[in-house]
């Protein structure tokens, strides 16, 4: 009963947070971006299409008295009543109707499709959240042309110019451009900047910043007895040219390109995605400018000054998701599934390189930024233009005889697998067909060429099999590139005029007609000159939020009007001029940011910063932060010795024992996600992730208890401690440097040798008393975390380290004391309040007194007694 109680204290402390505040955020009424997003290309198409016609305001008669155009009439439904049962929204009147399932059926002229209903079932199951909208003025505006010169005018299509530097007080603060911009801001809303980081605490925060590992003790050291005055630029300059830079940054950009190793089964590909992810790697390690990073990535086959060993560049569209075609079906249905892939690399590209969200103008004019449906289509066309494939990375006139040779023992296979389904299996043709394949295998010259995936100039055309849509469906592939028509309501099968391919209107001078194959070159090119501002606006805007935490615009895939306007709109003017400035290299824009003053200041909590900037916009202070996993599990390996720093190569499975890689060659699947890397917040390798999304779950503190990583790197750590040192006293000190970059105190150090010695005392231990404090280590806050300065934090520590104690010497020990001791259940709530205080960062009192409440009202139901005062925070 005990564990029974101790388990639903961890349920109701780790659901507590997230509870509040979902409370928090309806209480608000606003919609999410994703939600906005969700609903302007998915939900609104669907009503426009198949319900306005007789339920807004354009209709010509109203029925029904209904309209469902808008929030607010949607909420006031119609003559029969409301239309969502936001209680019970399985039973709301909508989905009725939209089934057959009443009286009333919807549309007339025939149900609709069950993609359709299941789609629309969704939205009203989540709320059927609705952006709000000014009726009048939609109505107002409906046939209006839109107005690009008014467009034109937004912040983000402006040109980016280098700025005077602001006047401050404190003008000897400022040690980089940027911070001159941030003082400004900062004195302007009645703050002053933090105290620059201790040494330790710098040296770690750069470490993992720039390269994503931690410092050995050895580097700490040596930076801080460094008091030479370019210490520090010295430093950011080695880690710039490390390898692994490359390796992580490289992450930032395969979290966007949506990045996989596999895909799904039923897909076939030989193709080899790793080439891809390396060549990003050794792009971000050359400081290729950025311009020309991004033209490869979208033409590199069509660029005059590159070649073969190039086309894994073409993996940013090569790996993108193709979704499942059942060609047996009719190509009407087929038509909708190819529009939709050429709706997600629209996507993908324009919030990738633009931050516009493009793909919201397939149905309909974009609602809120000044992009046309014709848009939408002219870059479509230049998708539909292409086809995914896999190309060799040597010369056409080299593996001409490879792809001879492979057509030949393809067929032999056929042949073989064949013969091995007879009986009785003539072993010996098995055998002579088993040699002639090996054979020319290894005769063939290049035969295991590497193949990237890329792309090949040849459009798709959806075409009937037969005479009659009954005949199913077949996909012709052809050499010349092709317009597309606008689709009436995002409809292939209701094609309008065709649309030429070109580039957005509102940010090309003379918006021409693309005229080379597909046009994929001119769209490069027209990024990189036409849109180059609001290009380099937002991979400078990414970088910054890279460092800080928060990017001077919190929605980086979305500079539209829907999108946050830029806290500092003259120092992101200022650094994406000089980034242009400076050939587009992503080297000197870090330079630039961690060698400034802003970035070097503490994280330390100060109650006068934070009850005037408690989100830190003003940059008083710097972010503390918690590690994205990449970096936790990578700093777990490099502790305990086992880091394997190879680079390049096809990935291997994240939970694999043997897997001792950095997590960027772990394998990522788009339809088979890893556990581990669910549980701790990657990104979903099928769609463009603009930023990680940190969560805190029950899931996450049981792996860093319970999971095998963890506990494997405290078992190799123990070894290691016991190798390097001598003593108790050694190995504590030895501990904290590896996994803190610091010493500990003297009250640390007798407290871990109180642990150890605690443990070692009981002979019915499962694990040895090493292996459980260093699990402790790994599992605590200032592991986790960057900056973990909090003046609570070493409390916190060593109620976590004492709780342990106890929790670990009930679990291994029988005896009866033991078992008499955990009749004091109150006791077992509170260890667990104080291992996932220190663990997962629950150091905010209220959340405490609401878990407390809710624990003793548990307790008290369950077991008819009440907690003591002491479980209280």
């Amino acid at each position: 009963m005990n564990r029974f109680v101790s388990s639903c204290a961890i349920i109701l402390l780790f659901g507590v947070s997230g509870f509040f505040a979902e409370a928090d955020e309806s209480a608000e009424g606003t919609l999410s971006r994703d939600e906005i997003e969700h609903f302007e290309r998915r939900i609104r198409p669907l009503l426009s299409e198949h319900c306005y016609e007789c339920h807004s305001g354009r209709a010509k008669t109203l029925h029904g008295g209904l309209r469902l155009d808008s929030a607010e009439h949607l909420l006031r439904g119609g003559d029969s009543g409301a239309v969502i049962a936001r209680e019970k929204p399985e039973e709301s009147l909508l989905l009725q109707t939209l089934r057959y399932d009443g009286d009333i059926q919807m549309p007339p002229r025939g149900k609709l499709d069950a993609k359709v209903i299941a789609e629309l079932s969704d939205w009203v199951r989540r709320g059927a959240p609705f952006p709000p909208s000014n009726d009048e003025a939609d109505q107002a505006t409906a046939n209006q042309p839109m107005d690009l010169e008014q467009g034109r005018r937004f912040w983000s299509f402006q040109p980016v110019r280098r700025h005077d530097l602001p006047v401050v007080k404190r003008s000897e603060w400022p040690l980089r451009r940027m911070d001159w911009f941030v003082l400004s801001s900062m004195e302007s809303a009645g703050l002053t900047p933090s105290p620059e980081a201790d040494r330790r605490t710098l040296v770690r925060r750069l470490y993992f910043d720039v390269i994503g590992l931690p410092p050995t003790p050895e580097q700490v050291q040596a930076f801080v007895a460094d008091d030479s005055a370019d210490a520090l630029e010295r430093l950011v300059e080695r880690l710039l040219q490390s390898p692994q830079y490359g390796e992580k940054w490289a992450r930032l950009w395969l979290d966007m390109a949506r990045y996989t190793d596999r895909t799904a089964s039923w897909l076939y590909n030989s193709g080899e995605p790793h080439l891809y992810r390396d060549w990003v790697v050794n792009a971000m390690n050359s400081d290729m400018p950025y311009d020309d990073f991004v033209r490869r990535q979208l033409a590199t086959d069509l660029m005059d000054d590159t070649g073969p060993e190039d086309l894994p560049a073409l993996g940013f569209l090569g790996l993108s998701p193709t979704y499942w075609k059942e060609l047996k079906l009719p190509c009407e249905i087929i038509k909708v599934i190819v529009a939709d892939e050429w709706e997600e690399r629209v996507d993908v590209v324009s919030r990738t390189f633009l931050g516009l969200t493009v793909a919201c103008a397939r149905c309909h004019d974009h609602k809120f930024d000044p992009i046309s449906s014709e848009d939408y289509y002219a870059l479509a066309g230049v998708f539909a233009s292409c086809r995914q494939s896999e190309r060799p990375t040597i010369a056409e006139s080299l593996y001409e005889p490879v792809r001879k040779a492979k057509s030949k023992v393809e067929s032999l296979q056929a042949e073989l697998a064949k013969l091995k389904k007879a009986k009785p299996q003539p072993a010996e043709k098995i055998g002579e067909l088993t040699a002639q394949i090996k054979q020319i295998q290894e005769s063939t010259p290049h035969y295991h060429t590497p193949m990237a995936s890329a792309l090949v100039e040849e459009s798709l055309h959806v075409v009937r099999a037969g005479q009659t849509a009954q005949d199913g469906t077949r996909l012709d592939y052809r050499p010349e590139p092709q317009d597309l028509p606008l689709f009436v309501r995002g409809n292939p099968n209701r094609p309008g005029p065709l649309v030429p391919r070109r580039f957005l209107t509102v940010l090309s001078q003379q918006s021409q007609p693309f005229q080379n194959g597909s046009g994929r070159l001119e769209l490069a090119n027209a990024l990189t000159t036409d849109a180059a501002a609001l290009m380099a606006r937002v991979i400078v805007n990414r970088i910054w939020a890279a460092h800080f935490g928060r990017g001077i615009v919190t929605t980086p895939s979305d500079f539209g009007k829907q999108g946050a306007a830029p806290s500092h709109p003259e120092l992101l003017d200022d650094l994406a001029a000089g980034f242009i400035r400076n050939g587009w290299s992503l080297r000197n824009l870090h330079r630039e940011i961690l060698l400034s003053a802003t970035y070097r200041q503490s994280s330390r909590h100060d109650v006068q910063r934070e009850s005037v900037d408690p989100a830190n916009q003003w940059l008083s202070r710097m972010n503390r932060h918690r590690l994205d996993f990449e970096a936790w599990r990578d700093a777990m390996l490099a502790a305990s010795g086992q880091l394997d720093l190879t680079m390049g190569g096809p990935s291997l499975d994240v939970d694999s024992p043997d897997n001792n890689r950095r997590t960027l060659y772990s394998t990522v699947h788009r339809r088979e996600m890893a556990t581990t890397l669910t549980i701790h917040d990657f990104p979903d390798p099928g769609q463009h992730s603009d930023m990680r999304s940190p969560t805190t779950t029950a899931l996450q503190g049981l792996f860093a208890l319970n999971g095998a990583l963890p506990a494997r790197a405290a078992t190799l750590l123990a070894q290691r401690l016991q190798k390097e040192c001598a003593t108790d006293v050694e190995r504590v000190d030895r501990a904290y440097q590896l996994l803190l970059s610091r010493a500990p105190t003297d009250a640390e150090r007798n407290l871990g040798q109180t642990f150890v010695n605690a443990v070692s005392a009981d002979h019915e231990r499962k694990t040895g008393p090493w292996e459980q404090y260093l699990h402790v280590l790994l599992a605590s806050n200032e592991f986790l975390f960057l900056d973990w300065c909090c003046e609570r934090k070493r409390l916190h520590r060593c109620r976590f380290i004492r709780a342990w104690t106890v929790v670990v010497r009930f679990r291994i020990s029988s005896q009866n004391r033991w078992r008499r001791r955990a009749r004091t259940k109150p006791t077992g709530i509170q260890l667990h309040v104080w291992i996932i205080n220190a663990v997962l960062g629950f150091d905010f009192q209220n959340v405490l007194a609401r878990f407390c409440q809710k624990a003793n009202q548990l307790c008290q139901c369950l077991l008819g007694w009440r907690t003591p005062a002491a479980i209280s925070p």
